[in-house]
């Protein structure tokens, strides 16, 4: 079984996380959807409303296979995750060339930590590359539309927010 990992702050998830999960899907044949708890970040969301948001947009809004998915949260290095797990790669979304750097020297990094791990790279469909977390808080902060850019349970949750 083929397994991968996909971290981030997911704060909230959008569609272009969501791109990037589908894309995932038809290479590896689990994903492990993993939201970091890093205590040093200010997150908009708690973890247990980011994993309530991503568990209801992935298999309530949009119907995803729960036996294809997996929702964590971490605090702890991704490459340990990938071990308890037994996944061989760590997916990484890119929405910009801007994205790219920092992109590459946490791969790097990862590889130096764990050679046996690779990371691939994707980019979520062109419509929502310029989709960000930030962006559609702010959108919503703003009164603005966002059900173009995430799932209703993520509407809704924003909206409970402000």
């Amino acid at each position: 079984m083929k397994i991968a990992v996909y971290p981030g702050t997911f704060d909230p998830i959008t569609f272009g996380h969501i791109d990037v999960i589908k894309k995932s899907l038809k290479i590896f044949d689990k994903l492990i959807v993993a939201t970091t708890d890093n205590t040093d970040k200010n997150y908009f969301f708690s973890i247990e409303e980011r994993i309530d948001i991503i568990n209801n947009s992935l298999f309530k809004d949009l119907k995803f296979n729960k036996k294809k998915i997996k929702v964590i949260s971490f605090n702890n290095l991704t490459i340990d995750l990938c071990r308890k797990y037994n996944a061989t790669a760590i997916i990484r979304g890119l929405r910009a060339v801007s994205d790219f750097e920092y992109e590459f020297q946490l791969a790097g990094m990862n590889k130096k930590l764990n050679s046996k791990i690779e990371t691939m790279f994707m980019m979520s469909d062109v419509e929502n590359q310029i989709i960000s977390s930030k962006f559609v808080k702010e959108i919503a902060n703003l009164g603005g539309d966002i059900e173009r850019f995430v799932t209703k349970h993520t509407v809704k949750m924003l909206k409970s927010k402000y």
